[in-house]
Parts: C-alpha cells; sequence; structure tokens
C-alpha cells in the first residue's frame, strides 16, 4: 500500500462481505498498517460455532476488525467495498443505503448483471452515497489487490484515483454504471463456460476410458493451451467455488436474456457449475485431472442427477 496521508483520512475502509475476494485485497495491503478495515460477513450470524470462528479467523489473519453488524461496520467508513456472492449483491446494496455515509464511495465488486447494478446504484445514490460499478476482471490469487478492475458509472473518476492511493490496479470502462458488468458478465459465458464444457467432456472421456487420445487430439487442435494441466486446474476451480459461479452465471444468463438473445448455453453451465459445487468436494493440491475426474465421479454417482 502506498504510504502517507490518504484522501480516504481517518474515515477508513470497510467491506461488506469477507470471502476469498475481500481477504485476497486485504491481504496485499498488509492491512492494519496504515488505516482503519471494518468487516461484516454474514457467516458471522451462522448458527453453527465453527462458522462463526472460521470467519473470525479470517479477520485476524489479515489484522481488521470483523463486526457483528453491517451497520457498525460501513458507520462513516468513507470507502465500502462490497464483495459478496451475487444473489446478495442488491440486498447488500439496500441494506448498506440503509446506513452509508454522506459522500461515501461504495465500489460493487459483484459480479451481476448490468440490470442488478444499476438498481443497486439508484439505492446507494439516493441514499447519498456513490456507487461505483466494479468488475473483476482475473482471479485474485496470486495478484491480490492488484487484481485488475474495470470501473464505470458517474463516479469512475474518483475511484480511479482511490485505487491509485490504495496501490490497486484499474481502468475505466467509459460508460454509465452496468458498463464494466457487461464486459464482465459477457466475458464469463466464455471463461465459466469452458470450465463447464471441460467437465462435460473429460468426466465423459474418463468414463469411457478415452480421455488420454481426447485431450491429445484437443491439443493439436488448440496447440499450446495444455489441456491435460487445464482440466485439472477448472476442475479444481469448480469443486471449490461452484456454487459462487452458478450464481455469476445466473446474473449472465439475465444479461444475456436482456439482450434479446437466447441464454441457453449461460443455463447449460449455471447447471454443470451448480451441481459440482454443491458435491462439496475439497480438491488436493497434487491431484492431476484424472484424479480430479474420478472423485467428482465417485460423488455425482452417489447422488445422480435428476431428470428434468
Amino acid at each position: 500500500m502506498t504510504s502517507g496521508n490518504l484522501s480516504i483520512g481517518n474515515k477508513g475502509i470497510s467491506f461488506i462481505g469477507f470471502g476469498e475476494a475481500a481477504s485476497a485485497i486485504v491481504a496485499g495491503w498488509r492491512a492494519g498498517d496504515s488505516h482503519t478495515v471494518r468487516a461484516y460477513d454474514i457467516k458471522t450470524d451462522d448458527a453453527d460455532e465453527a462458522t462463526v470462528r472460521a470467519k473470525q479467523a479470517d479477520y485476524v489473519a489479515v489484522g481488521i476488525t470483523g463486526t457483528a453488524s453491517m451497520a457498525e461496520a460501513i458507520e462513516g467508513a468513507g470507502v465500502i467495498f462490497s464483495t459478496v456472492t451475487a444473489d446478495q449483491a442488491q440486498v447488500a446494496a439496500e441494506n448498506a443505503a440503509q446506513h452509508i455515509a454522506p459522500q461515501a464511495l461504495f465500489l460493487d465488486c459483484n459480479s451481476c448483471a448490468p440490470g442488478t447494478k444499476q438498481k443497486s446504484a439508484a439505492l446507494i445514490d439516493a441514499a447519498g452515497g456513490r456507487y461505483v460499478d466494479v468488475a473483476v476482471m482475473a482471479p485474485v490469487y496470486p495478484a491480490l489487490h492488484k487484481t485488475p478492475m474495470l470501473i464505470s458509472g458517474p463516479h469512475t473518476e474518483a475511484a480511479l484515483a482511490l485505487a491509485v492511493e490504495l496501490d490497486m490496479v484499474a481502468s475505466a470502462a467509459v460508460g454509465d454504471v452496468g458498463t464494466a458488468s457487461s464486459i464482465k458478465m459477457i466475458r464469463s459465458i466464455m471463461v465459466k463456460g469452458i470450465e463447464a464444457l471441460v467437465l462435460e467432456s473429460v468426466l465423459a472421456a474418463r468414463k469411457a476410458g478415452v480421455e488420454d487420445v481426447v485431450l491429445a487430439s484437443l491439443d493439436k487442435t488448440y496447440p499450446g493451451f495444455n489441456w491435460t494441466t487445464r482440466a485439472g486446474y477448472m476442475m479444481e476451480r469448480v469443486t471449490t467455488h461452484g456454487v459462487r459461479r452458478a450464481a455469476e452465471m445466473r446474473e449472465v444468463a439475465l444479461t444475456v436474456e436482456a439482450l434479446g438473445l437466447s441464454d441457453a448455453m449461460s443455463q447449460a453451465t449455471v447447471s454443470w457449475q451448480q451441481r459440482v459445487g454443491d458435491l462439496a468436494i475439497v480438491a488436493g493440491e497434487d491431484q492431476d485431472y484424472k484424479q480430479r475426474a474420478d472423485i467428482i465421479l465417485a460423488h455425482l454417482n452417489a447422488t445422480p442427477l435428476k431428470t428434468q
């Protein structure tokens, strides 16, 4: 993080939702060294004590203050990052609008449809805050707080200045709220769609006993992609984050539908991401794609796909 007097001053930074993205950003800043960071995550309201303790441990690990409510987290904050799941983004904005400080920047970093972000923007702006449409354009590891982001909306200039202060990497997507999210959503058709295609293709090939031939053929057709390594990586991503990716892809489907196009591919991606994410598989770091395929297949066999 850059040193010196930041324009956010002693108002501090708050996070609504403290999962992978938020913890990665704060870890990159080495939070606590320069100014106050507070966070609220709905998991601290869970009935399961182990879940609560695990989230509290996340706060301690990066040196921030966890709060018991959203109101406490964002009270007086000059900068608020919303990093919840896509299906909770508008709810988070609705709740934040009740407590947001005047002129506070509300950076909506969630993977939502443009229409969803526009509704959230109306809530925040009506409450006196400054809503910013932020699209996170790459995985947060290993780049942490330097993960590339796109920003759009009327408060883009202020958000870009903030990004410089916080040593973040951001650029403008020229346009109103929804422009940055449109880029992210439409890109996700391909990114998350490839993951779903890899699942279906590799799992089918493994069951048929032809996975080596299939992936060797793909390597010839798409040289340099390294399908065996990528397949293993993509399967790990879906087993670990499939539920969150499915929520994002539902927003993608809304984006496509709003453009007057068929969302069939996006909906199919939702199905695979949700199906495998729901298995709650903990992927081993040293597993290759065959091992991961076998584990997924074993779990799928134990919970057969329901006929639609």
